[in-house]
């Protein structure tokens, strides 16, 4: 039997517009439009630190019945069965504790200590995802899942970078 240990996490991402400092000739001042509006999608990623690989999901909540449909999704493309099981290292949000969640046979909640996001591999993700935001303007949550998507696909397919950010000396090494 494999067993393989990955990290889950939840990241919002909106029309909120993420503002940076950018470089300039000098004398000028770029300009970057931002929008005040308050609406959100969710990026569900689960990282195996030690290989690279990923599994990216948008969502447009939050919530136990959200995470119960991540975890499946996960389960069945990595495989998850009775030859192969997976330690799934997460942070003790309300909705992966709940009661509610369905957890598919194979998968084992590794819950991190409260208030620990150093620990957490997928936080590292983050920065990563959020480059094609950065000082742009979205019209509506389809253009910006349009453009998360596609970061997660790119993103997927770049594991030596993945594995840079998240696997830490102290990662276990799959059994």
């Amino acid at each position: 039997m494999t067993v393989e240990a990955w990290a889950q996490d939840e990241h919002r991402v909106g029309l909120k517009s993420i503002v940076r400092r950018v470089w300039a000739p000098k004398g000028t001042r770029p300009l970057a439009v931002v929008k005040e509006k308050y609406e959100w999608l969710y990026v569900y990623a689960f990282v195996h630190p030690t290989s690279g690989d990923t599994h990216w999901l948008l969502l447009p909540t939050v919530n136990s019945q959200a995470m119960s449909l991540a975890l499946a999704d996960f389960a069945k493309q990595v495989g998850v069965g009775p030859d192969k099981h997976i330690l799934l290292v997460l942070d003790q949000a309300g909705w992966h504790t709940s009661k509610e969640v369905v957890i598919p046979e194979g998968i084992e909640f590794v819950p991190l200590p409260s208030h620990s996001p150093e620990l957490q591999p997928a936080e590292r993700l983050w920065p990563l995802t959020n480059e094609p935001l950065a000082n742009r303007s979205f019209a509506s949550l389809d253009e910006l899942d349009t453009v998360v998507g596609e970061r997660c696909v790119t993103l997927a397919a770049m594991p030596d970078l993945i594995r840079s950010h998240t696997h830490y000396h102290w990662w276990p090494d799959d059994a």
